[in-house]
């Protein structure tokens, strides 16, 4: 199955919101005019696009207001060239290559899907054929570490974690970056506590991490993830704001989006931010992570007659 399909079949709620919803606009062969471009407002609102649904509606009544706008098929297409634009980006994978090992830092707040989305990550590296470890420095939530050993199971990756209570993550994350390097692995994800912007000793240690992960291995971390739940909407941009001012935060990857109607989000959440989308999570499976292809993701929820087999 196609990317594109795929994305369809996971992205429904946002895809009803978007695709489907502007096929009911037109329905009965409505012409445009302001009532019309007034509710396709509302929609893009619905689908939590936030401030870029007023600033696309405006593009359009320019567009129409020209004469080139004369139909359902002009909006969608109008749209997504807009959206498309607004997602301005490189898409594939990263380069796991460059480094050796290729350190990844992953942050976020609690709840997020951080450390689901650390097992993904593994699982689609190692399905590349890339060797992963693990490092556990999460150590502020019991069952973290136990969590992220399981998924280490499941996938055959290595792990390096303290059995001890409230170990130093910055601790945890040296040993495992070394481990990296004496095993000769090609990828080390760190995982790290969630946390909230509010709580400043926390936001503060993640900088003491990065400064210990550097210290092992200079120039590491090479990248610095932050997770958002993609059920926050436009809500997930002020978090992110916070994390971006206190780490040097270098991708985002937005989980649980199967879930909500809310991933118009991301037009938002990219151009607040002007980070690069790496990866959008579609479901609970560790196969259910997407490297991010902003025309992939466009097409899936706005264009029209997509089929989304089930299997």
């Amino acid at each position: 199955m196609s990317l594109l399909r795929r994305l369809a079949q996971r992205l429904t709620r946002t895809r009803g919101a978007l695709a489907d919803g502007l096929s009911s606009l037109f329905r009965g062969g409505r012409p445009i005019d302001d009532e019309l471009l007034s509710e396709l407002e509302r929609l893009l609102y619905t689908a939590d696009l936030g401030p870029t649904a007023t600033a696309v509606t405006a593009e359009l009544k320019h567009l129409h207001g020209r004469g080139e706008l004369h139909g359902e098929e002009d909006v969608r297409q109008a749209l997504h060239a807009m959206l498309l634009k607004r997602m301005d980006q490189d898409g594939g994978e990263v380069d796991l290559d460059a480094h050796s090992p290729t350190v990844i830092l992953v942050v976020g707040v609690n709840g997020s899907g951080k450390t689901t989305t650390i097992a993904k990550l593994a699982h689609r590296f190692q399905e590349a054929g890339k060797s992963v470890l693990l490092g556990a420095a999460d150590t502020y939530r019991a069952a973290a570490a136990d969590q992220l050993e399981i998924w280490a199971e499941r996938n055959g990756a290595q792990i390096v974690r303290q059995h001890t209570d409230h170990a130093d993550p910055a601790a945890v994350a040296f040993d495992a970056v070394s481990a990296g390097v004496a095993r000769e692995v090609d990828v080390v994800l760190i995982d790290t506590a969630g946390r909230l912007h509010t709580q400043k000793n926390l936001m503060g240690e993640l900088d003491k991490v990065r400064r210990v992960i550097d210290k092992c291995l200079p120039g590491a971390p090479h990248h610095t993830w932050l997770v958002l739940d993609g059920t926050n909407g436009q809500n997930a941009i002020q978090q992110a704001r916070h994390f971006t001012d206190a780490v040097d935060v270098t991708g985002l990857i937005v989980a649980k989006l199967d879930g909500t109607a809310r991933g118009g989000a991301l037009f938002g959440i990219k151009e607040s931010l002007g980070l690069p989308v790496r990866y959008v999570g579609t479901g609970e499976q560790l196969e259910l992570l997407e490297v991010f292809e902003p025309e992939a993701f466009v097409d899936a929820i706005v264009c029209d007659g997509l089929e989304t087999p089930s299997d």
